[in-house]
């Protein structure tokens, strides 16, 4: 099994993050997977690198990426070390990240041989806001051909009150606490200018809609982050969406950092079984 770690350069801040991508080599074509992570995540969160094995001994090339202003760096890649970067993040930086891998995938300017892709089979997944992040992308970029979400969030309205909207815009910067490190983590009022000043680019529900591509909503019925009633709803605003409720499931399917285990919780394997098949589906269009 091969891991080829990926360097690329942010469209905003010219600031660097970085990719990687497992897969068996074989000099033969195979279906690449993209993987965005959440809100307060990283690309080697917990057991997300025994997600990308199955994947790869699944028959996939698949590389999970960091958004480039998450707070973690190339030399402290689990740890949230840059909270300025982090301040400074918006939705449409992290929707530009993912352009910049798939622009970096297509003009082959990525480690991964050009021979293990087939980028005519290149599919797209998210977990919590980075399944958000994949919805929409997925909605503007014609060159994704299948989209899984799991435990999406499926809009990206700022909830806050208009007078904590005023605060924070005369602030300019607030903070939400990181549960497992403790850390004050900012944000600064440009998210929220982001969310407000491109509101159709970053309209989930509208994208839902118009999904054109085959799409499955993956939810824990337990979850406590994000309500099981996001996907119905999905479901609600576009019947063609497939719909898988794993119950008992929370907001990471039985999944914690530091992942100590050498395999996954049983929640989260139904999960990677369940996307696996769906991306293994026969091609439309």
């Amino acid at each position: 099994m091969i891991k080829n770690d990926i360097e690329l350069i942010s469209l905003h801040d010219n600031r660097a993050f970085q990719a990687d991508a497992t897969y068996v080599k074989g000099n033969t074509p195979k279906p690449v997977v993209i993987f965005n992570h959440g809100f307060k995540g990283f690309k080697d969160w917990g057991p997300f690198n025994i997600v990308a094995e199955q994947f790869a001994a699944a028959g996939f090339v698949f590389i999970k990426m960091n958004f480039s202003h998450n707070g973690v760096t190339r030399e402290h890649p689990t740890e949230f070390v840059d909270l300025e970067a982090f301040a400074r993040n918006t939705f449409s930086t992290e929707l530009d990240d993912t352009g910049v891998l798939l622009d970096a995938l297509f003009e082959g300017r990525t480690p991964v041989p050009p021979e293990e892709m087939d980028l005519n089979r290149l599919y797209l997944m998210g977990h919590s806001r980075g399944g958000a992040m994949a919805i929409l992308k997925a909605n503007e970029d014609e060159r994704i051909r299948r989209l899984v979400t799991w435990a999406a969030v499926n809009h990206l309205g700022i909830w806050y009150s208009k007078e904590e909207l005023a605060y924070w815009k005369k602030a300019g910067r607030i903070y939400v606490e990181n549960a497992r490190t403790g850390q004050k983590m900012p944000m600064d009022y440009t998210l929220a200018e982001d969310y407000l000043t491109n509101t159709q680019r970053l309209d989930v529900p509208a994208a839902v809609k118009n999904m054109q591509i085959p799409m499955l909503a993956i939810h824990g019925s337990a979850d406590p982050t994000v309500p099981v009633s996001a996907v119905w709803e999905m479901k609600k605003w576009n019947p063609a969406i497939e719909v898988r409720v794993i119950e008992g499931a929370d907001h990471v399917f039985g999944a914690g950092h530091p992942w100590e285990k050498d395999h996954l919780p049983e929640h989260m394997q139904q999960v990677v079984r369940l996307t696996v098949d769906f991306f293994k589906g026969p091609e439309v269009g």
